[in-house]
């Protein structure tokens, strides 16, 4: 069963135009929306401190995404656009792949705009306001990953309909929302999937049950994925120069040679894995991801 797309904006029951961008109305969020960013912000921002990587911090200030409330996607990007001519547009939900595709491409961060209820704190099934603004905005200040997303939108583009928007669809699986970064103070969090959950931002890091591999850009397109409980393996980059350019010749190459290769179960390992050993303390057990 293929994805529902709304077809409507709710508050309005306008339909939806070809974008699926829709106003933020920042006035309409209920106070108890507010405390729902606030307790989410603060809880975040608690866990995240020692385990995530410096540039995501750096970017909230920037951007002055804080607890006091749901940020106004005008204020984000009067700083965002000079930064590294990102903007956040708002969405009513999950939006198709092409849509997707061609606001990346034109640097324009496709965003929920609503937030989650009080009940639904520890996990939601498709992102919200949080996952989508605390999780994902604050990296985009970060020119080297600015570009790499914008570079994703255009590969999509070029892409779209053929089968190897599967394994391009790994890819940002394994970077963007899950993966890891090695920095000078150790192993860090850098995916937006693990950024805007508390039990994974402890688990991806902490639990010997993960597998945590050296990043390789084929290898993670051979690699499935599970998008309901938390990762069986991570992939960890070396920095942001380790982000591939995804220019066109470049990235035909790779998708060919994952595509000459049999699939890879998540956590499955193969020979040529460079593994990272994990500390010896273990987390929680394994629950569904929060985002």
């Amino acid at each position: 069963m293929g994805k529902v797309y709304p077809q409507i904006d709710v508050r309005t029951g306008a339909p939806l135009p070809a974008d699926f961008t829709v106003a933020q109305r920042h006035g309409d969020y209920s106070a108890q929306d507010h405390v729902t960013w606030e307790t989410l912000f603060h809880r975040q921002s608690n866990v995240l401190k020692g385990r995530v990587v410096d540039e995501f911090f750096d970017g909230l200030a920037a951007l002055n995404i804080a607890s006091h409330g749901i940020p106004d996607f005008a204020d984000i990007n009067r700083v965002l656009a000079r930064a590294t001519g990102w903007n956040v547009v708002a969405v009513p939900g999950l939006v198709p792949d092409d849509v997707f595709f061609a606001h990346l491409a034109a640097r324009r961060f496709p965003a929920g705009y609503w937030i989650r209820k009080p009940t639904q704190l520890d996990y939601i099934e498709e992102p919200d306001v949080f996952h989508d603004v605390f999780g994902h905005v604050p990296l985009l200040m970060q020119p080297r990953y600015a570009d790499y997303m914008a570079a994703y939108g255009r590969a999509g583009l070029a892409y779209a309909g053929t089968p190897a928007l599967t394994h391009l669809a790994r890819l940002y699986w394994y970077t963007v929302e899950f993966g890891l970064m090695q920095a000078l103070a150790g192993l860090r969090i850098f995916g937006a999937g693990i950024i805007s959950s508390a039990g994974e931002a402890v688990y991806a890091l902490a639990d010997p049950a993960p597998a945590r591999v050296r990043f390789d850009c084929e290898r993670i397109m051979r690699t499935d994925y599970e998008i309901d409980r938390y990762q069986r393996i991570y992939f960890v980059l070396a920095g942001y120069d380790d982000l591939p350019a995804l220019q066109p010749a470049e990235l035909d190459r790779h998708v060919a040679a994952a595509a000459s290769e049999h699939p890879l179960r998540p956590g499955q390992l193969i020979d040529s894995d460079i593994t990272m050993t994990p500390p010896p303390a273990p987390a929680a057990a394994p629950q569904p991801a929060a985002h």
